[in-house]
C-alpha cells in the first residue's frame, strides 16, 4: 500500500471534478465515493454533475473560519494504491484505511472532532484518492509535520492487518526519481528515457570504473556529458554537477544535477570513497601483464568474484556495506561490456542491483571482498584493449555464474542485516542474472556439437591463496563425497567449487552436510566436470534457502522471457489456452508445440505444456520455424546445453536458452555468427514488423509496466 501526496492547486471543486465527474466511463468500475470526513460510506448515485458544487463547499467551509489569510494552495491530496497482486478490498476496508491514513497525517486525528474535513473517492478497485481541505473547523491550520513519514509507517500497518503486500518503507537510500514533467518532456524530445536517468548511468559507470578524481572527471568528459566542477577559494575541488548536451529549459538553459541529486552516493565525497585509501597493490596487479587475451581477462575477473563472494559480508556491517557498493561497481561495468546476447538482462541487473549497493549504514570501503571485486572491475576494463580467441563464450558464462553467487550473497547479508528494500533489490538482479546465464548458455549452442559448451573454471594464472582455500575444504569433499573426491579435487573446476563452500559455510551451512545433500540429487552421468556440477547445485540450493527465507521472495517462474521485470510480474499476457499443445508453429513446419516439445524434451513434456511460460516458449519456436530452422533439433540442442533437473519453470528456462541462441546465430559475441545447417540466412524484419516472440515479448513487457505500482 503505497500513500503518496500530490499537489492539487488551490481548487477544490475543480479536483473533485476531476476525480468524480463526468468524464471517468474508461475507468474499471463505475465511479462512488466511498467515505466523508464523519467515517460513513457515501454512494451520491450517478448525480456527479450535481454532487461536485455541495461537496467542494462543505469541504471548503472552515476555511472561512481561518484565524489567517486564507492560503492559496489550501487542497491536500493523497493517492492511496494497493499492489495489483493484492485482494479487491471492499468499500468499507478502504473507508476504515481513509480514516487511518488521515489520522496518520495529522488533517483528522482520531477522537478530535475539530479535525480538517476530508473526502476519499474511489474509482477504480484497487486505489483511493483522498481530498482535504487546509483549514481545522476550530480555526487553526492542521499539524502536518512529517506527515508522508507518518503515513508511510501506518500503512504498513494496515498491510498486515488485511493480508496486503507487505513493502518496507523508504531507508532514504534510493535514487531520486524523474518527475513527471521530466518524463513528459523526454517524450517530446523523443528520448527512450529522461535525462536524469541516462545521467545516472553514465556517471556510475564513470566511478566504477575511476581510480582518482581526474579519473572520474575524465570519464565522465568521455561520455559526452557536460561537466562543471565546484570549487573552494583555495582552488579545491568541492562538489560537480553534470548536464546532457541538449537537455535546456523553456529559456535556453542548460538543465544541470549535481551528484547527489541524481543518487545518494554519487555525491562527491561518496564517489571519493572509492579510491581514497585503495592499496597500491590492486592496480599494480592488473597491470603485471598475467592476462593477454579478453578470455583470459574474463577468466581472471570471474576468479576475484568468486574469491569475493566466499566472503561477501563476513567481516561486519560497516564491511558489508563498502562490499555491495564494490559488487554494485562492478555489475554496472560487466554490463556495459558484456556479449550482445546477455547486454540487456546484464543492464536490467545492474540497474536493479543498484539499490542493494546502498546500505543505510556507514561503510568501509576497502575490505579483502572489495579488493577482489575492485581487481575484477579494472580486469574488465583492460579486456577491451585485448584480442580475442575464441575462448569469451566459456569465460563469459563463468562470469555470470560466479557475479549470481556474489549476488545470493549480497541477498543473504541485507536478509541478516533486516535491510528489506535492498534484500528484495538484489533478489530481483538475481532473476535477471539467472536469465542471462540461460541465454548465454543458449547462445553457446549449435557450434558442431550437440551437447552445447560448458563453463571452463580455468586458472589463467597463480592464485597466491589458491591452494590455502582449497586444502582447507579438501577434507569436506572427501566426507561427503568419498567415491568421487579424487576426481573432484583433480578437475579445473575444483578452485571455484572450493570458493562456494566457503561462501556456504560464510552463510550458516555445514559444507560437507549441504554437499552431500546436493550430490545425492541425481548421479553425475556423463557430466565432464563434475566439480562445475557441483558449484551449479551448491548455487541453487543456497538460492533457494534465500528465497524461503525471504518476506517477498521473487515469483521466478511467472516472469515472462524478453520482459526485463523482476519478481512479483504476473503471468505472461500471451495466455495458455486449452489448445497450446496443438498450437502450429507456423509455415516453416507443420508440428505443433505438443509435438515438438515431446520429441525434444521428452521428460520434460509435462511439465512444459502446464507451465504458463510454455506460450512464450511457443513464440520463440515460432519465430525459429519462420527462420527456417527445424524446431525439434533446435529445442534438443539448447536442452542439452546444460541439466534442466533443478529449473523451477522448464518452459521458462528454454524460451531464455532459445532466445540467447536465435541472437547468437545473427551474430554476436558467444555464437561468433554461425548460421545453423539447413537455415535461412537471417534478415531484419522490415520497418514496423515484428515476429511473433517479439511481439509476445513486448506485450509481456506492457502488461508488467500496467502491473506494477508505483515505486516507493
Amino acid at each position: 500500500m503505497i500513500p503518496k501526496k500530490a499537489k492539487a492547486g488551490g481548487r477544490t471543486a475543480g479536483l473533485l471534478y476531476y476525480l468524480y465527474g463526468p468524464g471517468r466511463a474508461n475507468e474499471h468500475v463505475d465511479p462512488h465515493m466511498v467515505a466523508a470526513w464523519d467515517g460513513g460510506v457515501l454512494d451520491p448515485g450517478r448525480e456527479q454533475g450535481t454532487t461536485i458544487p455541495i461537496l467542494a463547499s462543505l469541504l471548503d467551509a472552515p476555511l472561512y473560519g481561518l484565524e489567517t489569510k486564507i492560503p492559496d494552495q489550501h487542497v491536500y491530496h493523497v493517492p492511496v494504491s494497493n499492489d495489483s497482486s493484492d485482494r479487491i478490498l471492499s468499500d468499507e476496508e478502504w473507508a476504515d484505511i481513509a480514516r487511518e491514513i488521515m489520522d496518520a497525517s495529522g488533517i483528522a486525528p482520531k477522537g478530535d472532532p475539530m479535525g480538517a474535513r476530508w473526502i476519499a473517492v474511489r474509482h477504480d478497485p484497487q486505489h483511493i484518492h483522498i481530498v482535504a481541505t487546509l483549514a481545522r473547523q476550530d480555526g487553526r491550520a492542521p499539524n502536518l509535520r512529517r506527515d508522508m513519514v507518518k503515513m508511510q509507517a501506518r500503512a504498513r500497518e494496515l498491510e498486515g492487518r488485511y493480508g496486503l503486500r507487505q513493502l518496507t518503507s523508504g531507508d532514504k537510500t534510493a535514487s531520486r526519481w524523474p518527475t513527471t514533467a521530466e518524463a513528459e518532456k523526454a517524450n517530446r524530445n523523443g528520448r527512450d528515457e529522461p535525462p536524469r536517468t541516462t545521467l545516472q548511468g553514465k556517471v556510475r559507470q564513470a566511478a566504477s570504473t575511476a581510480t582518482s578524481e581526474d579519473a572520474f572527471f575524465t570519464a565522465i568528459q568521455r561520455a559526452g556529458i557536460r561537466l562543471n566542477k565546484r570549487t573552494a577559494p583555495d582552488g579545491s575541488v568541492t562538489g560537480y554537477s553534470v548536464a546532457l548536451p541538449g537537455d535546456r529549459t523553456g529559456a535556453g538553459r542548460a538543465v544541470w544535477f549535481s551528484g547527489s541529486r541524481l543518487a545518494p552516493d554519487l555525491s562527491l565525497p561518496r564517489v571519493r570513497e572509492r579510491w581514497t585509501g585503495t592499496p597500491a597493490t590492486t592496480a599494480v596487479a592488473v597491470n603485471a601483464g598475467q592476462v593477454t587475451s579478453q578470455a583470459a581477462a574474463w577468466q581472471a575477473a570471474a576468479w576475484q568474484v568468486h574469491q569475493a563472494a566466499a566472503i561477501l559480508g563476513n567481516a561486519g556491517d560497516e564491511a558489508g556495506a563498502g562490499e555491495m557498493v564494490a559488487l554494485s561497481d562492478f555489475l554496472t561495468t560487466y554490463a556495459a561490456h558484456a556479449p550482445t546476447e546477455v547486454r540487456q538482462e546484464l543492464q536490467d541487473a545492474a540497474r536493479t542491483f543498484e539499490r542493494a549497493g546502498r546500505a543505510p549504514t556507514a561503510r568501509q570501503m576497502h575490505t579483502d571482498a572489495s579488493g577482489h571485486l575492485r581487481m575484477a572491475t579494472q580486469l574488465v576494463v583492460m579486456s577491451t584493449s585485448l584480442g580475442m580467441n575464441g575462448g569469451e563464450a566459456s569465460a563469459a558464462i563463468t562470469i555470470l555464474v560466479a557475479v549470481a553467487l556474489a549476488v545470493i550473497a549480497a541477498q543473504r547479508f541485507h536478509q541478516a542485516a533486516q535491510h528489506r528494500a535492498q534484500e528484495q533489490a538484489a533478489a530481483e538482479a538475481g532473476y535477471h542474472l539467472r536469465a542471462a546465464t540461460e541465454v548465454a548458455y543458449g547462445a553457446s549452442t549449435g557450434h558442431g556439437r550437440r551437447g552445447g559448451t560448458r563453463a571452463v573454471w580455468r586458472e589463467t594464472a597463480a592464485r597466491p591463496n589458491a591452494p590455502e582455500l582449497t586444502g582447507t575444504y579438501a577434507p569436506a569433499v572427501r566426507e561427503a563425497i568419498p567415491k568421487l573426491a579424487e576426481r573432484v579435487l583433480g578437475e579445473e573446476a575444483w578452485p571455484a567449487l572450493a570458493a562456494t563452500l566457503k561462501q556456504a559455510e560464510g552463510a550458516g551451512y555445514m559444507p560437507a552436510q549441504l554437499l552431500a545433500e546436493v550430490s545425492e540429487v541425481r548421479g553425475f552421468g556423463d557430466a565432464e566436470s563434475a566439480a562445475e556440477v557441483l558449484v551449479w547445485r551448491l548455487q541453487k540450493r543456497m538460492e533457494s534457502g534465500t528465497q524461503a527465507a525471504s518476506v517477498t521472495p521473487p515469483a521466478t517462474d511467472q516472469i515472462p522471457p524478453g520482459s526485463s521485470g523482476g519478481p512479483g510480474v504476473p503471468p505472461p499476457v500471451v495466455s495458455r489456452t486449452a489448445q497450446l499443445a496443438g498450437m502450429p508453429l507456423g509455415e516453416g513446419t507443420t508440428l505443433s508445440l505438443g509435438e515438438v516439445v515431446r520429441q525434444a524434451v521428452p521428460g520434460y513434456a509435462d511439465r512444459v505444456m502446464a507451465d504458463p511460460a510454455s506460450a512464450n516458449l511457443a513464440a520463440h519456436l515460432r519465430q525459429a520455424a519462420e527462420e527456417g530452422y527445424q524446431p525439434v533439433e533446435l529445442l534438443a540442442d539448447v536442452a542439452g546445453a546444460r541439466d534442466l533437473a533443478g529449473a523451477e519453470s522448464v518452459a521458462q528456462v528454454l524460451s531464455w536458452r532459445l532466445r540467447g541462441r536465435l541472437s547468437a546465430d545473427t551474430g554476436g559475441v558467444i555464437g561468433h555468427g554461425a548460421i545453423p545447417r539447413g537455415a535461412k540466412t537471417h534478415q531484419a524484419p522490415a520497418t514496423g514488423e515484428r515476429t511473433a516472440a517479439e511481439r509476445a515479448a513486448q506485450d509481456a513487457l506492457q502488461q508488467r509496466n500496467q502491473a506494477r505500482s508505483p515505486r516507493r
